[in-house]
C-alpha cells in the first residue's frame, strides 16, 4: 500500500506521499490525479527526508498529466503540511526543501482552525524568461503589456482588460505548447498598488484555482512594471495569497488545508 495525503492550497490541491514505500512515477501521477478515474488532484508530491532531524527534504513533483514539474508554491505548502503532520510539530517549524527548481526555504505554523496551517515560502530569485508571445491576434486580444519570468519554473504574465472573461481554456493550450519547455500563463488586472487579479493555466494541469509560483510571477512582474508595491495581495478564484518582492528574491505567504488520508494497492 501507498500512503497518500491531500491536500490543497487555495483550491490548487496535491496528493502528497512521504516517505513513500517505493519509488513513484508519472504513471502514478496519471493514475492518481486523473478526476474521473482516480482520487483526483493538480499534481502528485513524493516528500523524502535528507536529514536525520527532519529539517532537509527533496520535493519531486509531477503534474497532473505525468509531466515532471520543477516547483509549485501551493504545492510546497501542502507538502510542508504533510510533513508536520506526521510529526510532534507545536508552533512554527522550518524547513529546506530540495526541489527541481533549486532550494528553497520554508517556515510553517498551525491555524486555529483544524486541518489548516499557513506558510511563507523563499521562492528564490526571479528574472526575465524568454521572448514573450505574439501571436495574440488569432485569439482577437491585445494585451496592455506581458512578461515572461523565471522562478524555477517558466510563466507567462499578461496584463489584459476583463481577464475574468477570457476563456482560458480556449487559449491555454495553444500558448502553453508554443514553448519548448512549456510555460504557465496568468492573466491579471491590477487592482490598485497592493492587489491584483489572477486567473491561471497550469502547464501539465491545464486551469486552476490558484497558482502560487504564478502569483510570485505575476506580483514580481507588476513591481517591475511600477504598477505595484512590494508586498501585494493576489486575488485568484482560489483565495487570496500574500507576495512580498525584494531585490534578492521573492516570498509567497498563504494557506495550505489537510482534505484526507488514502491508502492506494501498489
Amino acid at each position: 500500500m501507498t500512503l497518500l495525503s491531500k491536500h490543497h492550497g487555495l483550491g490548487n490541491d496535491f496528493l502528497v506521499a512521504v516517505e513513500p514505500s517505493r519509488s513513484l512515477s508519472s504513471t502514478d501521477a496519471l493514475l492518481w490525479c486523473d478526476r474521473r478515474r482516480g482520487i483526483g488532484a493538480d499534481g502528485l508530491i513524493s516528500a523524502e527526508s535528507l536529514s536525520s532531524d527532519g529539517s532537509l527534504w527533496s520535493m519531486t513533483l509531477w503534474n497532473a498529466d505525468g509531466s515532471r514539474a520543477e516547483i509549485s508554491g501551493n504545492g510546497i505548502r501542502c507538502m510542508a503540511q504533510a510533513i508536520v503532520q506526521g510529526s510532534d510539530f507545536d508552533g512554527e517549524r522550518s524547513l529546506s526543501i530540495r526541489t527541481d527548481g533549486g532550494m528553497r526555504q520554508l517556515q510553517i505554523w498551525a491555524d486555529r482552525r483544524a486541518g489548516v496551517h499557513h506558510a511563507k515560502v523563499s521562492m528564490g530569485a526571479a528574472t526575465a524568461g524568454p521572448d514573450p508571445y505574439d501571436k495574440w491576434e488569432i485569439f482577437g486580444l491585445a494585451p496592455v503589456r506581458q512578461q515572461t519570468v523565471d522562478i524555477g519554473n517558466p510563466h507567462l504574465v499578461v496584463e489584459i482588460e476583463d481577464p475574468e472573461l477570457i476563456d482560458l481554456a480556449a487559449i491555454g493550450p495553444e500558448i502553453e505548447t508554443s514553448y519548448d519547455a512549456g510555460i504557465n500563463l496568468h492573466l491579471i488586472r491590477v487592482e490598485d498598488p497592493a492587489t491584483l487579479s489572477l486567473y491561471v493555466w497550469e502547464r501539465g494541469a491545464g486551469i486552476t484555482q490558484a497558482c502560487g509560483s504564478g502569483a510570485s510571477a505575476a506580483a514580481w512582474a507588476t513591481n517591475q512594471w511600477g504598477l505595484t508595491d512590494s508586498s501585494v495581495t493576489v486575488r485568484q478564484p482560489g483565495g487570496d495569497a500574500k507576495v512580498d518582492v525584494t531585490p534578492d528574491e521573492v516570498f509567497l505567504t498563504g494557506p495550505t488545508t489537510y482534505v484526507a488520508t488514502i491508502d492506494v494497492p501498489d
